[in-house]
């Protein structure tokens, strides 16, 4: 089953792109609520390259790594990547006023649908947040 989950971000689609690919920002939204954070962040952005994140509770009780193989890339348009044996598509859409950032992904079986639709959700809401105030 795939999960999509969607927001307009108010920036220009060159910033938006680069906030969504660089290391560095990843690092300040990669989270799904504010006790997470993101320690580390690399990205290889090629068919091909790989990426990885370590997501970790801010009081260390637990944390995991979130990594995967870029399999499409279109700048400013679209991302592809594969993560296990799950796959993920990045959408980047011109709309009056920003970006439409669409996300699509294979759910997984651990968390419910509604789990995993409000975490990629609040995430992707982080991210927008950060775009908008760093732009």
């Amino acid at each position: 089953m795939k999960i999509t989950v969607e927001k307009i971000v108010h920036a220009p689609v060159g910033r938006v792109w680069q906030a969504y690919t660089t290391p560095e920002d990843i690092i300040q939204w990669n989270a799904a609520s504010d006790d997470w954070h993101t320690t580390k962040s690399t990205v290889d952005l090629r068919v091909g390259g790989v990426f990885f994140s370590r997501m970790e509770a801010k009081d260390g009780s637990v944390g995991f790594d979130f990594a995967g193989t870029y399999s499409n890339v279109v700048p400013n348009k679209l991302i592809e990547y594969s993560f296990g044996d799950r796959a993920a598509k990045v959408e980047f859409e011109d709309v009056p006023g920003g970006v439409n950032v669409r996300v699509s992904f294979d759910a997984e079986t651990t968390h419910s649908i509604d789990q995993q639709q409000s975490g990629w959700q609040a995430i992707l809401n982080n991210f927008a947040r950060h775009v908008e105030s760093h732009s």
